[in-house]
C-alpha cells in the first residue's frame, strides 16, 4: 500500500471508527429534520425512523461484507472495480464523490447559519473560512488527532441531546395534552404507509456516515474485523438513538400545528422546554456537530481521492501522495477544503441535491457488488448463503431504488451532468478505450504498521 512519499498509518481501533461514523452522521440531524418529517408523516417520525433503520441495515450488512473482502480506502469505488469493471468502478467512485465533496460544504453553510444568528454583524465568509481552516489543519495533523477531537464533540452532542430529552420528558409530564407513554408516534389510524415511507426516504440522509468508515480501512488495526463491526454498530446505534429522541419530541408535539417554523422546529422546541439558556447550549451543540461532521467528511473525501490517485485514474503524483511524517494525504485534504469554499456561493438545497444522488449511487452498487461477487466466487449455494448474499442486498437495492424514485428532478439532472463529466474524463484517460485503466493489485496485511 505504498504511496508516492509515504503510507497511511494504522492507528484506529473499533471505538475510533464508531465515533468517526457517529460524527459523520451527526447526532444533531435528528433535530434538523424533525419538523419537516413530522409534517410529512402526520406525526409519525419514529415510525419513519424504524423503516429507515431496517432498510439501512441491509445496505450496512453489504458494506460489512465487502470491506472484509477488500479492506481498502476506496469504499464503493474499490468494490465495484474489483468485482465488476475498472471503468464502472471509476464512474461509481466519481459519482459517490458528490456525497463526500458536498457534505463539507453543507457543514460550512450550517456553521454560517448558526453563527450568523448569534453574531449577525460578523461577515458570513469569516465563519465559512474559519471552520474549513480548522478542519483542514486538524485533518492534516493526523487521523488519530481528528478522531480524538471528534470523540469529544460527539460526546458533547450526546450530552446536549440527553438534556434535551430530559427537559422534553419534564415538559410532557407537565403538559395535559401530551402523554409520555403513547404508541401513537409509531402507529395510529391517521398514519399512512406511503407518507411514512416518504418520510423514511428523507431520513435516509441522517444515516450517511455508517459507510464512511470504509474509507479508513487502511488506517484501522485489524480492518477485516473492526471495520465490519463498526459499520453495523454505527447504523444500529444511530438508528436506536434517532428513534428514541424523535419519540419524545413527537410525544410532546404530536402535530406541527403549534410550531411556528417547521424547518427550524428544533431551536423552537429547545426554547420552549429550556428557555434562552438551554437554547444557547443547544446552539453550541449544533456548532459542535458542524465541526465534527466537517472533520469526518473532509477526511473521507480525501481518502477516496487517495485511493483513486494511487490507482492512477487520477494523477498519481498529486492525489496518491501521503506525507511521510503525518501519514495523511495533505494535498487531498487541502483540495477538499478549498472546494468547500464554494459554500459561499451555494444554498443548502443545491448542495443537498448533489449528496442524494452520490449517496444512493454508492449504496446501490455496494449491494450489487455483494451479489456479483457471490456468484463469481461461490461454488456451493445454500439457503443461508443465498439469503445473506442475494436476498439481503436485493432488499437494500429495492430501498435505494425507492429513494431514487423520490429524488427531485433537479437532483437527477445535476447528478447526470456530473456523471457525464466523469464519463468524458474516463474517455480522455483511456483514449476511447484504447488504453486500459491502471489497476491496483490488492494486497492486505492485517495488523499493519
Amino acid at each position: 500500500m505504498e504511496a508516492t512519499n509515504g503510507k497511511l498509518k494504522r492507528s484506529l481501533q473499533l471505538r475510533h471508527l464508531v465515533f468517526f461514523g457517529l460524527a459523520y452522521m451527526a447526532p444533531f440531524t435528528v433535530f434538523d429534520t424533525f419538523g419537516i418529517v413530522s409534517d410529512e408523516t402526520r406525526g409519525h417520525v419514529p415510525a419513519a425512523y424504524i423503516l429507515t433503520t431496517i432498510a439501512i441495515l441491509f445496505t450496512a450488512f453489504s458494506y460489512s461484507k465487502m470491506v472484509t473482502i477488500f479492506p481498502s480506502a476506496g469504499s464503493a469505488y474499490t468494490y465495484t472495480k474489483q468485482t465488476m469493471n475498472a471503468k464502472l468502478g471509476f464512474l461509481v467512485g466519481w459519482t459517490a464523490f458528490l456525497d463526500y465533496l458536498f457534505l463539507p460544504m453543507i457543514n460550512a453553510l450550517l456553521t454560517v447559519i448558526y453563527c450568523s444568528s448569534v453574531f449577525p454583524d460578523v461577515p458570513p465568509w469569516i465563519w465559512c473560512v474559519g471552520i474549513l481552516l480548522l478542519t483542514t489543519v486538524m485533518n492534516i495533523a493526523g487521523m488519530k488527532i481528528s478522531v480524538s477531537a471528534n470523540s469529544v464533540m460527539v460526546l458533547f452532542q450526546l450530552l446536549v441531546a440527553a438534556i434535551f430529552v430530559a427537559l422534553t420528558i419534564k415538559a410532557i409530564v407537565h403538559t395535559q395534552t401530551a402523554n409520555l407513554f403513547t404508541f401513537q408516534p409509531f402507529y395510529s389510524e391517521q398514519m399512512s404507509w406511503s407518507t411514512a415511507f416518504t418520510g423514511a426516504s428523507i431520513l435516509a440522509l441522517s444515516f450517511l456516515g455508517f459507510d464512511a468508515v470504509t474509507t479508513l480501512s487502511e488506517e484501522t488495526i485489524e480492518p477485516k474485523k473492526n471495520v465490519p463491526r463498526g459499520i453495523i454498530l454505527i447504523a444500529l446505534v444511530g438508528g436506536l438513538y434517532f428513534i428514541a429522541v424523535s419519540y419524545f419530541m413527537q410525544a410532546l408535539f404530536p402535530t406541527t400545528e403549534t410550531l411556528q417554523n417547521i424547518e427550524g422546529a428544533s431551536p423552537e422546541i429547545a426554547l420552549h422546554i429550556g428557555g434562552m439558556l438551554f437554547q444557547s447550549v443547544f446552539l453550541a451543540g449544533a456548532i459542535a456537530a458542524c465541526i465534527s461532521n466537517g472533520l469526518a467528511t473532509q477526511a473521507s473525501a480525501a481518502r477516496l481521492l487517495y485511493a483513486m490517485g494511487r490507482d492512477g485514474v487520477l494523477p498519481k503524483k498529486v492525489f496518491g501522495n501521503v506525507h511521510p511524517r503525518y501519514g495523511t494525504p495533505i494535498f487531498n485534504i487541502v483540495f477538499i477544503g478549498m472546494l468547500a469554499l464554494l459554500a459561499l456561493f451555494l444554498d443548502l438545497e443545491t448542495a443537498a441535491s448533489f449528496i442524494n444522488f452520490g449517496a444512493f449511487t454508492a449504496f446501490t452498487f455496494v449491494n450489487l457488488c455483494v451479489i456479483v461477487y457471490y456468484f463469481k466466487q461461490k461454488h456451493t449455494h445454500t439457503v443461508k448463503s443465498i439469503l445473506a448474499n442475494v436476498l439481503s442486498p436485493l432488499l437494500g437495492i429495492s430501498f435505494n431504488a425507492y429513494l431514487w424514485y423520490n429524488l427531485e428532478v433537479g437532483a437527477l439532472i445535476i447528478g447526470l451532468i456530473w456523471v457525464a463529466i466523469g464519463l468524458a474524463y474516463l474517455i480522455y484517460v483511456t483514449k476511447w478505450a484504447k488504453v486500459t485503466l491502471p489497476d491496483f493489485e490488492f494486497e492486505e496485511t492485517v495488523g499493519g504498521s
